[in-house]
């Protein structure tokens, strides 16, 4: 599949005579390792949920202060920003690590295990980095030791953005990426470009993932209310039964998916995770509620989709006598890989981790709050190996589980594609 980027592989590779010592890159993060992986270990141990990472923002802002950095607390709440002025004038590029964690309690048996709790959702949890965070963390606070290093040598800015919330902040609170550009992280600083990575706990040590255009899916939330007439359920012919509307819905809703959506484009997908009505098992309810998911690829699909959810309820709903009420929620775009971007450092990623090891994938339909970056400037989001080599992938436990582990021998890798992004991107804007 790689043949489909191969000319703009060729010519981005041409247009570019990359300043960067890729081997010194090597070099570095591996000097560094050993404290990676004891900053990764740190900030697993002691996780935070969303929008209350405050010892985990310190603990970063701490660092990056003592390397010299121009550092901006309390970014989005409790975010951190990074500026590093290069010795030489040149453009802007942002490099992004997320630095949340989630109300998962640890299973996996490591000396580091989180014990933490938090609240969420008014109830006490275990609270866990149970997709990685920890590790994007440690990886560009590597990037940032090395990149200040060589700090008189690199043509423009580079602004590191530690961002809380990626996992969605609490209800009735703005949270994360979105608020981050809101708060004007890209245009106080002047950002061209942003880079982010996430590790995969399925994806072998020393490999990448990449997709150009529609990387990841937009993510969002719907209800659907189904008003009816309460009735004795010994009679229903006295009412307007709102369930059985709501099952002839969740019908309609995947007819929508399966046989008016347009899958050879782009994957979508319409899942109901919740549905309730009622209280007594001969009592018709009067008002029935679902609660489900939107996954799209594409943005024309995405607007297709909500008028037909739009329809397709509120018609299957009065053919019975009942109404239907829609709410679709602003949710997370689709992370959007810009084809060009992808196609120009498409040289770094290779040259950082060999050929063999890149590979052209299909999208996921996960979601990723990097999409408010990548809506905002052209950027690329890859996905880094973090499984030990000799486990069967679908072994390996997955994303936002008990049993989630990461291999550390990845964590290298992460520092040096940061790095190599960020001062590739740098030297391609200087003419160099």
């Amino acid at each position: 599949m790689r043949s489909l980027l191969t000319p703009l592989f060729i010519l981005a590779a041409a247009a570019v005579i990359a300043q960067t010592d890729y081997a010194a890159t090597a070099r570095a993060a591996t000097d560094l390792d050993d404290k990676v992986v004891e900053w990764r270990r740190h900030v697993h141990q002691y996780p935070e949920l969303s929008n209350r990472e405050t010892e985990t923002g310190k603990y970063i802002a701490d660092h990056l202060e003592q390397l010299g950095l121009e550092v901006h607390r309390n970014v989005a709440h409790t975010g951190v920003v990074g500026v590093l002025r290069g010795g030489q004038a040149g453009g802007v590029v942002a490099l992004r690590a997320d630095i949340d964690a989630l109300p998962v309690t640890e299973r996996a048996d490591i000396p580091f295990a989180s014990k933490a709790t938090g609240e969420y959702r008014g109830e006490e949890v275990g609270v866990m980095h149970a997709c990685g965070h920890d590790t994007h963390v440690a990886m560009l606070m590597g990037a940032a030791e090395v990149l200040v290093n060589q700090k008189e040598d690199i043509p423009g800015t580079v602004v590191f953005l530690f961002q809380p919330a990626e996992e969605g902040a609490p209800e009735g609170e703005e949270g994360g990426a979105e608020l981050m550009v809101k708060e004007g992280v890209l245009s106080d600083y002047g950002v061209e470009a942003a880079f982010g990575i996430h590790i995969n706990s399925q994806t072998p040590v020393g490999h990448v993932n990449y997709k150009p255009g529609g990387a990841m899916a937009a993510s969002n939330s719907f209800s659907i209310v189904v008003k009816g007439k309460q009735a004795h359920g010994s009679a229903p012919w006295a009412g307007v039964d709102p369930i059985t509307a709501a099952a002839q819905i969740i019908t309609g809703l995947q007819m929508i998916v399966a046989r008016q959506t347009e899958l050879t484009k782009e994957p979508a997908i319409i899942s109901v995770g919740k549905i309730q009505g009622g209280v007594r098992n001969n009592i018709i309810p009067e008002e029935v509620t679902m609660i489900g998911t939107i996954r799209t690829l594409d943005e024309d699909m995405k607007a297709e989709i909500f008028d037909r959810i739009r329809q397709t309820a509120t018609n299957i709903a009065a053919s019975s006598g009942a109404e239907a009420i829609v709410t679709i929620n602003d949710g997370y775009p689709v992370t959007y890989n810009d084809p060009e971007m992808t196609a120009r450092m498409l040289p770094t990623v290779v040259s950082t981790v060999g050929e063999d090891n890149v590979h052209l994938v299909r999208p996921i339909t996960g979601a990723e709050d990097f999409s408010f970056f990548a809506k905002e400037v052209p950027s690329l989001f890859l996905f880094l190996g973090g499984m030990d080599p000799a486990m069967d992938p679908k072994e390996a436990p997955g994303h936002h589980t008990p049993d989630f582990v990461i291999d550390e021998r990845g964590l290298k890798y992460g520092v040096q594609l940061y790095t190599n992004l960020a001062l590739d991107y740098l030297h391609g804007q200087n003419g160099k």
